[in-house]
């Protein structure tokens, strides 16, 4: 084999699939990525067996092959390099020469024959959005999974599809993220649940502009992305996730709108009192036309207060502070609106459309708090 190709372009590739490179296995050839030619383009891949990603580069074939490079050596290697065109060349023993200008590396790669390629996904049954309601989507939800696998469940994501509306769940137990995403089309109910590791990798990858497309295949095993020259193939997990909708449609007795900025400021000058690994609630008192902000702890205490408008009943509630300001930093609009039952009862964190919401459970507290 014997290509040449610009930095950048194999810089973009290699980085892009490095993402399904594992961090350990006991199969070295997982630890690759394979350069494949073979079918006349280009053709990066990579694949830890959970999830694989594929990529088309640019580029010129002057021979087609295929070879099997250790991932962690070649991105390093490229990174290096000067940024100019770079060559790549194989024998048949696997030694591989990466020339540019005057620098030459020679390593000794696998047969890519050995590799595992990605699942054969047949591209029937998909959807359709733009790459930056499903880079949002991610964002906006991503960062309330469970991070530990005590329940596999919760450490992925429930994409839930019912005619033209795509519905993106997460959830540790603690809070739900929920958006809404409106499809061009409609399409058949379904319900997947999908890793957090792969949409993580996704949303990195993605470019996320709001005029192309990335299209999603489901089988009842796998889901496919696809965007510009980019596949990505997960495998799903297996379960039935968590029933959200009785959930999500409680009443509520005070309802608040309050400035984003002001009230994400305030939090986090709350947190300047609690040390790393501590847990204290912070108290709101919510009355007519103020919100009372309180934090005690052995550092010190705050007391503020910051205007809202209030509909309903008084009510005074605790919170872990980080739940509410993971659920602020991804919300873009100037105001939001809070809503809530009681002092024990989960708060709701809704936009006027309704496209996202943010369910938080309260925190006991007591006058010492």
């Amino acid at each position: 084999m014997k290509i040449i190709c610009s930095k950048s372009n194999l810089l973009n590739g290699v980085n892009t699939v490095a993402k399904a490179v594992p961090s350990k296995t006991t199969m070295s050839i997982l630890e690759c990525i394979l350069i494949d030619t073979t079918k006349g383009e280009i053709t990066l891949t990579a694949n830890d067996m959970e999830l694989g990603i594929e990529t088309i580069i640019e580029g010129e074939i002057i021979e087609k092959g295929i070879i099997a490079l250790d991932a962690k050596i070649f991105l390093e290697m490229v990174r290096k390099l000067p940024d100019n065109d770079i060559t790549i060349e194989t024998d048949p023993s696997y030694k591989t020469t990466i020339t540019c200008e005057k620098a030459k590396f020679n390593i000794v790669g696998k047969s890519g024959e050995d590799f595992s390629y990605l699942p054969q996904i047949e591209r029937s049954e998909s959807i359709c959005l733009s790459q930056f309601s499903l880079k949002e989507a991610v964002r906006q939800t991503i960062f309330s999974i469970a991070d530990n696998g005590t329940n596999k469940i919760l450490t992925g994501e429930l994409f839930e599809i019912k005619e033209n509306i795509l519905k993106i769940v997460s959830s540790d137990g603690l809070r739900i993220s929920l958006r809404r995403i409106n499809l061009k089309n409609s399409y058949p109910s379904r319900k997947v649940i999908v890793p957090g590791k792969t949409l993580n990798e996704v949303s990195k990858i993605l470019p996320g502009d709001v005029d192309k497309d990335v299209n999603i295949f489901f089988t009842d095993k796998h889901i496919l992305f696809e965007f510009e020259q980019t596949t990505v193939v997960s495998r799903l997990i297996e379960g039935d996730y968590l029933k959200i909708d009785n959930i999500l449609s409680a009443d509520y007795e005070t309802k608040v709108k309050i400035n984003k900025k002001e009230f994400q400021s305030c939090i986090d000058r709350s947190t300047l009192l609690v040390k790393e690994g501590e847990k204290k609630p912070l108290i709101l008192n919510i009355l007519d036309e103020v919100m009372e902000l309180k934090m005690n702890s052995v550092v010190g205490s705050l007391n503020e207060e910051i205007d809202i408008t209030k509909m309903g009943k008084d009510l005074m509630i605790g919170f872990d502070p980080k739940f509410l300001i993971d659920a602020l930093k991804v919300i873009d609009d100037e105001e939001v609106e809070i809503k809530l039952l009681n002092s024990k009862s989960p708060c709701f964190i809704k936009d006027d459309e309704e496209n996202y919401t943010y369910l938080i459970l309260p925190v006991t507290f007591n006058s010492s708090n």
